[in-house]
């Protein structure tokens, strides 16, 4: 008892209470298959953003602590009203089992990588099923310390409930990995498991972070979702496969880079030669047909709904496009492929 007690109070300390549009906070989570781990944070201010005051932490498996080893300190510039992409850092392509390399597509949208060494810091090694912290605040030296003992300690937001681990259906932790799901207590493994395998992107309305520990996490309140790696399809919407026989994957990082927020959207980043770019309208719309103009030719419009479930794939050829989503209101996904790279929406039916 004693024990809890010093943990909220250690909590409440550092809560910041963040009014809208003023502190950073987590805007997408990507828990992809393999080392394919990522957080992006942006920054909904006109200031530019320094980094390095602030970490990650990691409190693994329902654990209501985190130390110095379960954290990164971060680094970098976020500009304003901008997003930094931070990423796992595995890249030897040479890396087998446990040091498995990232996936090319992810490797092209990071701003910044994190945690090579696990026994060092293992703050990226998330499973669906660890609540993340991002916390200002200057880390101690020793590996061991409390994360909430660093100095000028601040909750800036947290991803998931601390002091849980959420099961799988059958009530176990692995084989399938437990994570929160979309049927209360969120926990249990009930409804549909979106925290494993799946990138949660935070909703446009959300202004800022969390920072007080919540007593549910009900992972759709605040947060989209869409499977982290997906299939390519023909035009009859069937799986292509390789040479092989087995299907053909990619990883589906592509609303990694920019931000919708009714603070204000963030830049969509140039990544590599992607210099695509899209616009939807009307959205939200009342019939749940929209029509899609690109900067470049438009080659197949992917729409996910609220679940991170496909429910419509379709081919097109021209830069304009015009798509009938569902006659069932709701936030759907828009993933947009064109002849220079993929971006996502999303757009609202009323």
């Amino acid at each position: 008892m004693k024990k809890t007690l010093l943990f909220v109070s250690l909590f409440v300390a550092g809560v910041s209470f963040a009014q809208d549009c003023t502190k950073i906070f987590i805007s997408e989570y990507v828990e992809g298959w393999s080392n394919n781990k990522a957080l992006e944070i942006y920054n909904p201010t006109n200031q530019p953003i320094n980094l390095s005051e602030y970490f990650v932490a990691r409190y693994q498996n329902g654990l209501t602590s985190a130390t110095v080893n379960n954290s990164i300190q971060l680094s970098g510039t976020l500009g304003p009203n901008d997003v930094y992409v931070a990423v796992l850092d595995k890249r030897d392509p040479n890396g087998e089992g446990q040091e498995a390399p990232l996936w090319d597509s992810l490797i092209v949208r990071a701003d910044g990588f994190y945690a090579p060494v696990y026994e060092l810091s293992n703050s990226f090694y998330w499973n669906g099923d660890d609540a993340i912290l991002l916390a200002k605040g200057i880390l101690p030296s020793s590996p061991s310390a409390d994360v909430t003992t660093s100095a000028g300690f601040q909750i800036i937001d947290i991803f998931g409930k601390i002091g849980e681990r959420p099961t799988n259906a059958n009530g176990g932790t692995s084989n399938p990995t437990g994570g929160w799901s979309t049927a209360f207590p969120y926990s249990t493994g009930q409804g549909v498991i979106v925290t494993v395998d799946h990138s949660m992107i935070r909703k446009a309305s959300v202004k800022k972070g969390v920072t007080t520990p919540v007593s549910f996490f009900d992972p759709l309140e605040e947060w989209d979702t869409i499977p982290a790696v997906t299939y390519l399809y023909d035009d009859a919407g069937n799986p292509l496969v390789s040479g092989t026989g087995n299907p053909i994957l990619f990883g589906n990082w592509f609303s990694l880079g920019h931000h919708q927020c009714e603070c204000g959207d963030a830049s969509t980043k140039e990544i590599k030669s992607v210099k695509s770019s899209f616009s939807v309208f009307p959205n939200p719309s009342t019939n749940g047909l929209f029509n899609v103009v690109a900067s470049a030719g438009i080659e197949n419009i992917t729409i996910y709904n609220s679940l991170g479930q496909i429910i419509k794939t379709q081919k097109f050829n021209s830069e304009n496009a015009s798509i009938k989503i569902s006659d069932n209101p709701g936030v759907y996904i828009m993933q947009v492929q064109t002849a220079n790279g993929m971006l996502s929406k999303r757009v609202v039916i009323k």
